[in-house]
């Protein structure tokens, strides 16, 4: 008798490289909006070649489909297992597998704390160049047809620690 395993096949962290967040907003007729970007340096064991797989492999654990027009919103989700915490001067995403720290722009602050949310991309496609901290450089990767038809998407309710 022949079964098949539905279990996931285990993640090659050593494939998904160096991860880096990235933060910024969009001005819009309603006010700024907030957006994260994720993705690897491409810098893993197998080079940029074996990146696509493996973050995608890390998004999947999370419940997360890559590719298409699909955002998903995760305000109205219960259980989702992933968690943006913004805390002064500092924020984190967290999801299986993943718990990354960074600092986020003032202007990208001020745009969460209106909207109590932020616009994840998390992108499969590792990143092509240009210093990752130059919002030029960021905004268009983040834009690019390659970036969103093969990235997660996700807005992110805002946590705060409470006192």
């Amino acid at each position: 008798m022949t079964s098949i395993s539905t279990d996931p096949r285990p993640l090659r962290t050593a494939d998904l490289g160096t991860l880096v967040i990235m933060s910024w907003s969009r001005e819009t007729p309603d006010g700024d909006v907030p957006f994260l970007l994720a993705c690897s340096l491409g810098d893993g064991e197998g080079g940029p070649e074996a990146t696509p797989a493996a973050v995608e492999g890390l998004l999947s654990r999370s419940g997360l489909a890559v590719g298409g027009d699909t955002v998903l919103d995760g305000t109205v989700l219960s259980g989702l297992p992933i968690g943006l915490l913004v805390v002064p001067g500092a924020a984190a995403l967290t999801m299986p597998g993943v718990n990354a720290q960074f600092v986020p722009t003032p202007e990208w602050r001020a745009a969460v704390d209106r909207r109590g949310y932020a616009c994840l991309i998390f992108a499969t496609r590792p990143w092509s160049g240009g210093e990752p901290g130059d919002g030029e450089a960021v905004a268009a990767f983040a834009n690019h047809a390659d970036t969103l038809s093969s990235a997660a998407q996700v807005v992110l309710p805002v946590r705060s620690l409470r006192g």
